[in-house]
């Protein structure tokens, strides 16, 4: 395979305990018919994980289009619970505190190593980690010896380039000469906001961090992140408003000869409601109370848009007018009889709806939600950023006209606006236009 840009999207083995084969067969197939190249492996400890990992080998080469798969090896809470001396039986991270735990990661590299769908860049398999800064392997030093250990380990089986997502300043890879690059994982949002900071950096927040890796990485290779929905439900929100996924989707466009490759975050993260899959499947950790009726598939098929812009270096032609729009499903302030308390910094977030129109040619939009007054406005070709009030009791509405005849036309079936939840939801519901 050439090294040319690529879009992958991260993918939870842990929610695929009931899987079949044809269960994999359709999450690749509706993936790759929207541009993407290939899913990022996140892969835990259990054996059951190693043996739908197996499976999933078996149905990208199944497919009748081409699709790709590398592993991330979730390394997040195993050293920081054997540090507290706490039992992590419960915990899917890979252990990494001792000589021998290397197994874990050799384990598939020796079965899925020289798969032909295994992702090489240069022709060596592609490696990646969620977090793995806390990882010892046994050895005395820091960071770059544990992970240099471990990196010969899996190199005895198969070359490696190795591209984790270490949760460090970016200011110390020049320090780690064991990495080929890095994954700015949190590079999506603008997560250093607080309720504290002054609304033009709120409504315009920097989506700089990006630059910051690739400075440090000295020509070494890099992989942004995109995250699909635009919260996560860990009991505390990111600011995701101002059209974040798109306004992310232009930044990486416009950098595009700075990076590699892209990592969509994610497939089907349910438990952080970031999931841009069109159908919820498998077994949710715990989630359907966030995620159950509240679909993401709007933002895959936007994606494909973008994707073919940063692939190509430059924007598809729009000959078909498309809207989508995604808001929440209460008003911020709202008070829900819930045992788990509203999530911390709420009050980034506004009660409006986002639209996003691919617009052939000028027009006027209207938009409406429930009983308010509608807003019209014109718009022209390109894309088109929008946003309209939420009206408790309604919906999301946006109708483009031309020439005296609708368009286009969207609107957010099954959604409803509300003051007095059962449950706090910060997660977002997309539409989008037929």
């Amino acid at each position: 395979m050439s090294d040319a840009k690529r879009v992958f999207a991260h993918f939870m083995v842990g929610n695929t305990y009931p899987y079949k084969g044809t269960d994999w067969n359709a999450d690749m197939t509706q993936a790759a018919s929207h541009g993407i190249d290939g899913f990022v492996l996140n892969v835990g400890k259990e054996d059951w994980q190693f043996d739908q990992v197996a499976r999933a080998f078996d149905a990208a080469a199944g497919l009748t289009q081409p699709f790709l798969l590398f592993l991330s090896f979730d390394m997040r809470w195993a050293p920081l619970l054997d540090a507290l001396d706490r039992d992590r039986r419960e915990y899917s991270s890979i252990p990494s505190s001792s000589v021998s735990d290397t197994d874990h990661l050799c384990r598939y590299l020796r079965a899925f190593g020289s798969h032909t769908k295994m992702y090489r860049h240069r022709g060596r398999v592609f490696v990646s980690t969620f977090a793995g800064e806390n990882s010892k392997f046994g050895q005395v030093g820091g960071m770059n010896e544990a992970w240099t250990f471990a990196r010969q380990e899996m190199e005895n089986i198969v070359p490696i380039i190795f591209i984790p997502a270490f949760f460090i300043d970016p200011a110390r890879y020049p320090d780690l000469p064991v990495i080929d690059g890095a994954f700015n994982w949190n590079g999506s949002w603008p997560n250093h906001l607080t309720p504290g900071h002054p609304r033009h950096e709120t409504e315009y927040p920097r989506l700089d961090t990006d630059l910051h890796h690739v400075k440090s990485l000295s020509k070494r290779l890099f992989m942004a992140s995109h995250y699909g929905p635009d919260t996560w439900n860990k009991n505390w929100i990111y600011r995701g408003d101002d059209w974040l996924f798109v306004r992310r989707w232009e930044d990486l466009v416009s950098r595009r000869d700075a990076i590699d490759i892209i990592q969509i975050i994610s497939w089907n993260d349910y438990g952080e409601s970031h999931y841009i899959c069109p159908t919820v499947r498998g077994a949710q950790p715990n989630s359907e109370a966030w995620v159950d009726g509240f679909p993401h598939g709007a933002w895959l098929r936007l994606s494909a848009f973008f994707i073919r812009a940063f692939k190509n270096g430059v924007y598809p032609r729009i000959e078909r007018d498309e809207i989508y729009v995604w808001g929440r499903p209460h008003t911020r302030s709202a008070t829900a009889p819930d045992s788990v308390p509203r999530p911390a910094n709420w009050e980034l977030t506004d009660d409006v709806f986002w639209v996003l129109i691919l617009s052939s040619g000028p027009g006027t939009v209207c938009l409406r939600s429930g009983e308010n007054a509608p807003a019209f406005t014109s718009i022209g070709y390109g894309i088109n950023k929008l946003s309209h009030p939420l009206d408790v009791g309604g919906s999301m509405l946006v109708t483009l006209e031309r020439e005296g005849q609708i368009v286009a036309q969207c609107e957010a079936k099954g959604f409803c606006f509300t003051d007095r939840p059962a449950v706090y939801n910060f997660n977002a519901f997309t539409a989008m236009s037929q």
